[in-house]
């Protein structure tokens, strides 16, 4: 796939993806199927950050099971057009229909560029920073583990500043975000990186 004008890019960028899953897939479990996808995504860049899996509650359609969540920073010299291709040529592995998917609903597996360096882009079919980046405390919390002073260049807030202002008070995000151990997501688990 081309690249559209004006994302042509070049050297080394940092792009956070954000994961998650709610339904068994060709993996397994989704804690399993997002493991195995964090790992084909070594192949689109270098690893340097990878947030805690977290349980989160469903947003929009909420009868459906709890989500598995996650954020994973990389280095990569994909363009975001570039980038976007391989996102879903994985889930397609992974077994998701984007075609046949309903909004907000259950899937396999779901990979959503959040941030690109301080790109902002605004195509049909690719909007960074995420359209919904700022309203997302499943995405919000696993980024601030990983990237806390991450800015989004729409609105120059830090990942932090974002996050306050969606939990001003203290353990709020709790009941819809938590934190849970999984064996199979630890396995994977690199030390933090140092992401500019």
């Amino acid at each position: 796939m081309k690249p559209a004008v004006g994302l042509v890019l070049s050297g080394m960028h940092t792009a956070y993806i954000g994961l998650g899953a709610n339904l068994p897939g060709p993996a397994g479990p989704p804690a399993a199927t997002m493991a195995a996808a964090a790992a084909r995504l070594v192949s689109l860049g270098r690893v340097v950050g990878r947030s805690s899996l977290y349980s989160t509650t469903p947003m929009g359609l909420t009868e459906q099971p709890r989500f598995f969540n996650a954020v994973i920073g990389m280095e990569t010299t994909f363009d975001p057009r570039e980038m976007l291709a391989s996102l879903l040529a994985i889930e397609r592995e992974f077994g998701r229909d984007r075609a046949a998917a309903v909004p907000n609903g259950p899937r396999t597996l779901d990979l959503d560029i959040l941030l690109f360096g301080r790109l902002i882009v605004n195509h049909q079919d690719l909007e960074i920073p995420h359209p919904r980046l700022a309203e997302r405390g499943f995405v919000l919390v696993p980024l601030h583990e990983i990237a806390p002073d991450a800015v989004d260049p729409r609105t120059g807030s830090t990942v932090a500043q974002l996050l306050n202002s969606l939990f001003p008070a203290p353990g709020e995000s709790t009941d819809a975000v938590v934190k849970v151990q999984s064996d199979v997501w630890r396995v994977g688990t690199i030390v933090r990186g140092t992401v500019p």
